[in-house]
């Protein structure tokens, strides 16, 4: 991709990044220093109770068993309206959930939903992703746990393009335990009338919303991203899929190209 996105720092000079469930925002680590390197503001946030380092969150994972999506919700809320200017949000897996609910809110000037979790009314539920998750849906009486995943797990959800041994390097650095009950709202939106994760399609303010979705993802099949971008009847919605990425797509080989495509894309669609 070219330079293009360094011209459109009048228009938005934030880029506000939300991880995903099983991660931190080290995940982010890579697309901070691109984007700062071009003269962003770029911010990182931990979901609520997560600043800590990845091994502290493994010996102790307690403070995310007590995660909820509404108080995720009302975290990033809080960081995007201390902004002095509606920043870009970008989210990942259950990041791109709540970038959609974000924007429902009003906030932000564009969104990206990476590999995106889906929101209440889409009903595409791939087995690789009952399979992906599994560990924490399969005890749903214990609602509030932090589950971790085994590398094998992690191999087969994150890093499916490498072997386990390849695998191993990534795990390490990233992974900390899941929250149950943060998965479990997202896996009943469709049950739920009264889910936090639910957006309107029809909103006509809501800002410019981009999905990316992998080819090669077992965690959010790109699929799910297509029906996701099916159910929204106003306001601009896109979907690139790139074949080949996984739901590592952060720092899978070559996510340069995603990252500046998404960059490129949500300066040139800012409000």
């Amino acid at each position: 991709m070219s330079e293009s996105s360094d011209s459109g720092l009048g228009k938005a000079d934030t880029i506000v990044l939300i991880h995903g469930l099983w991660m931190t925002a080290l995940s982010w680590e890579h697309w901070v220093e691109r984007y700062t390197s071009r003269g962003y503001n770029v911010l990182a946030p931990n979901w609520p109770r997560m600043d800590a380092s990845v091994e502290a969150l493994r010996r102790d994972p307690s403070p995310i068993a007590r995660q909820s999506v509404p108080e995720i919700l009302d975290h990033y809320e809080r960081i995007i309206r201390e902004q002095a200017r509606p920043p870009i949000l970008m989210g990942h897996s259950f990041g791109g959930a709540f970038v959609q609910a974000l924007l429902d809110r009003g906030l932000g000037a564009a969104g990206v939903g990476i590999d995106a979790a889906p929101v209440r009314g889409v009903l595409d539920l791939p087995l690789s992703t009952l399979h992906s998750a599994w560990s924490l849906l399969r005890n749903p009486i214990q609602r509030y746990k932090a589950v971790p995943l085994a590398l094998k797990q992690f191999n087969y959800a994150f890093t499916n393009n490498l072997t386990a041994e390849q695998s191993e390097p990534i795990y390490s650095r990233y992974c900390v335990p899941g929250s149950r009950n943060v998965l479990l709202t997202g896996a009943n939106v469709n049950a739920n009338p009264f889910t936090p994760l639910k957006v309107d399609y029809h909103k006509d303010d809501r800002a410019p919303l981009l999905f990316i979705a992998g080819g090669n993802d077992h965690v959010v099949p790109a699929s799910v991203n297509r029906s996701n971008v099916k159910k929204y009847k106003s306001g601009v919605v896109e979907l690139k899929e790139f074949p080949g990425r996984t739901h590592y797509t952060l720092g899978q080989e070559g996510w340069e190209e995603v990252a500046d495509y998404a960059l490129d894309w949500a300066v040139a669609h800012s409000k």
